[in-house]
Order: C-alpha cells, then sequence, then structure tokens
C-alpha cells in the first residue's frame, strides 16, 4: 500500500512517522512546497526571530530519519493537480500514484490587500522560515514597526520587536485585542503586558491603506491619522489550504471536510492539520495547534491501517510573549461567565463556564492552573466557579 502525503508540516510528520511506528511495510512519499525538511513554526514568531535558535533545532526529526524510515522526502514543489479517479497527484510535471492520499496542507497567512498598498515591500506575514528570515534584517533598535492585528501572532511578533528595542504599535479593528479567541480579562491581562513594555495598542481602529510609493513608509487610519513606520507586519489570520482539494470535487467546509475517522469525501483520501474540518458537537470544527495537528495526523495514520478509530479532539494552545507563557486547555466558545484564580506570584487564571459546565482555561504562568484544567475537561468535570477559586490545592479537584 502506497501512502502519498501532501504537505510536509507537523501534521505531515506526524502522519508519516506515525505510520511507521504502527507497523506500515509499503512506500510513503512526503511532498512539500517549501525547500526545508519538515520544522516546527511555533518558534519562528518568538525564539528564532530573536535570534535564540538555530534554523537546524527547528526540525521535527533528525535528517536522516526520514531515510533511516524509508520515508521518501520531495521538497521544494507544489503539487499542482489531484486525480481521484486515476488516483494521482502532479508535482514537478510527474504524476505520483497512491493508494491513499493524507493532505496536510496547512493554511496561509492573510495578506493585506493590494487595493490598499499591501503588495509594497516592507509589507511581510509570519508563517514560514521564507517568511522570518525575509523581515529578520528589519528588526533593528529604534525602528519603527506597525503590526495590523491583534491576535497571538501579531502580539507574539510585537513582543519580539519590543525586546529588541524597535518602537512598536498593534492596529486592531475590534473593540479589544485578542476579542475572536479570548475573555475580555484575558485581553486586558496582555494588554497591560505589552503596555508595560512599551508596545502601543490601537484598539477600535481600522486601518485605511498603506503609504508609500514602492516601499511602505507608514499607514493611514481610518480616522484620517497617518502614522510612520518602516515596515509591516500583518498578522490578521489564515485560511485553510483547500484550494487542492476543492479543484478535485472534494467537499469543502470550513476546509478540507473529513468525517470523525479523518476520510474526505472521497474514501482513498483524508485531510488532518489546519487545513481540515472535522465533525465536532453536532457542527464542524477547525483547529489551528500544534496540538491538533499532530494528534489528528496520528490518528488519521491508525485508520489508514485500519483502526476505525474516530478522532476525539483534545484542544489545547500556547503563546509565549515577554515574560508570560499562556497556555490554554479546551475551547470557549459559548461562554457566559468567567471564574477569576489568582496563583502565585504573577500567575493568574481564567476559567470559562457556560452555565455550570467548565468550557476552557487561560493560565498565565500557572502551569498547574492549565495542567488541572485540561484533565478537569477531558473527564467532563466541572469544579462550581468559587470551587476553583478558593480551593488551595487544585489537584484535589482531580480526585473529586
Amino acid at each position: 500500500m502506497r501512502v502519498v502525503i501532501v504537505g510536509a508540516g507537523q501534521a505531515g510528520a506526524a502522519l508519516a512517522a506515525k505510520l511507521r511506528a504502527l507497523g506500515h511495510q509499503g512506500e510513503i512519499v512526503m511532498l512539500g512546497d517549501e525547500p526545508s525538511p519538515p520544522y516546527q513554526r511555533p518558534p519562528l514568531s518568538k525564539a528564532y526571530l530573536l535570534g535564540e535558535m538555530e534554523a537546524e533545532r527547528l526540525w521535527l526529526r533528525a535528517p536522516d530519519f526520514w531515510a533511516e524510515n524509508a520515508i521518501e522526502l520531495r521538497l521544494g514543489q507544489p503539487v499542482t493537480d489531484l486525480d481521484p479517479v486515476a488516483k494521482t497527484v502532479m508535482v514537478g510535471g510527474e504524476a505520483q500514484a497512491y493508494d491513499h492520499l493524507a493532505l496536510t496542507t496547512g493554511s496561509t497567512p492573510r495578506r493585506l490587500p493590494a487595493a490598499i498598498g499591501g503588495t509594497l515591500a516592507g509589507v511581510f506575514t509570519v508563517r514560514t522560515l521564507a517568511d522570518v528570515d525575509a523581515m529578520r534584517a528589519e528588526f533593528q533598535p529604534g525602528r519603527k514597526v506597525i503590526i495590523v492585528g491583534g491576535g497571538y501572532i501579531g502580539l507574539e511578533a510585537a513582543a519580539v520587536a519590543a525586546k529588541l528595542g524597535l518602537s512598536v504599535t498593534v492596529l486592531e479593528m475590534a473593540p479589544r485585542i485578542l476579542q475572536r479567541v479570548a475573555s475580555p480579562e484575558t485581553s486586558d491581562h496582555v494588554r497591560a503586558l505589552h503596555q508595560a513594555h512599551g508596545v502601543t495598542i490601537l484598539e477600535s481602529t481600522g486601518l485605511d491603506r498603506l503609504l508609500g510609493d514602492t516601499r511602505v513608509t507608514g499607514v493611514r487610519l481610518q480616522d484620517g491619522r497617518e502614522l510612520a513606520a518602516d515596515f509591516v507586519i500583518a498578522g490578521v489570520g489564515i485560511t485553510p489550504n483547500a484550494g487542492l482539494a476543492e479543484a478535485a470535487g472534494l467537499t469543502i467546509d470550513n476546509g478540507i471536510a473529513t468525517d470523525a475517522l479523518g476520510r474526505t469525501s472521497d474514501p482513498s483520501v483524508w485531510a488532518a492539520g489546519d487545513c481540515a474540518s472535522f465533525p465536532w458537537a453536532g457542527g464542524r470544527l477547525r483547529l489551528e495547534s500544534v496540538g491538533n495537528a499532530i494528534d489528528q495526523a496520528e490518528a488519521v495514520a491508525a485508520n489508514i491501517l485500519g483502526a476505525d478509530q474516530p478522532y476525539l479532539a483534545k484542544p489545547w494552545f500556547w503563546s509565549d510573549q515577554f515574560d508570560l507563557k499562556l497556555q490554554i486547555a479546551g475551547l470557549n466558545t459559548g461562554y457566559d461567565h468567567i471564574a477569576t484564580r489568582q496563583g502565585e506570584g504573577q500567575a493568574v487564571s481564567f476559567w470559562y463556564y457556560r452555565g455550570d459546565t467548565l468550557l476552557a482555561v487561560d493560565a498565565m504562568n500557572d502551569p498547574r492552573a492549565y495542567m488541572v484544567g485540561k484533565r478537569l475537561i477531558e473527564g467532563g468535570k466541572s469544579p462550581a466557579p468559587d470551587v476553583i477559586a478558593s480551593t488551595p490545592d487544585l489537584k484535589v479537584l482531580l480526585k473529586a
């Protein structure tokens, strides 16, 4: 059985390695459009951009792992076509046949529209190794950077820029940073942290256009103000890479739609990671996280080999900004109230509830709250908010 994997990122690497770990003896071919071997992305906007991590430390596996496990890597060439009838994909003008195909194509950052200057030189996104390599020389003390978007990617880049001595301004259209993904309490905590490090955060502030003839020199806001900039970073979200699947006639629903096993509308084609949506709580869910990329890909690998086990997502996320380690367990969608727990020192956690049900936890420099919250959520346990706030040792709640 020949398995072809399209996408050589976190999910593709996890899927290939899991196939071998589970005893698959057939051919495995992994196709990636980037020239680099599979690497981890989270450090790109943090340690790598800061110069604290070399590129080789980003690699997900030692260079000889792939050959030793008979996993063929074909890098630096995009897959241009998928033919589910012939069961082939085209790469470099050559047809690659498959018995099973796994789409782990990831996602692409949204760019600022060309109509408002998004194609000017000096405008960057943060997604790939090439993206970060292209902008690293811009990070010089005293320069001005404007970051469009107050989500995690934008705020992580802001933290790095501030640490390197740049003048940093974050623009957020919504009334508050992190509005789409976090509570007002978490937003307030993160905003205060950035402001304490000299970052200017402008909320409820829309971008009218970028200024400059060939290279960006600043921005004009929707209220008419103009701000100077040496360069601009766009952190305005990502789009699942579903174009190959869509062109092949596979079902698309907020990404490549799969069933609970990870199989698409074609029984020989599977999907995992940022590009895939799967059944969840009566609807569909697509998760953009390292944890999901690994767990879902490994579940798909097992199901390709006949395990027939539904993927049960256990959402978790993290973000590093300055000296803040934010760890998130669960999904806060639909919460109606928050319980606040003060930990030791600067540690604090916010616990999301819908009615009496614990949905998620945001833990700031509080790994114990994160660990306990994650286990409570996965175990379907929901201690009362006042118990969360007042119990000296959270671990006792795991025994309740």
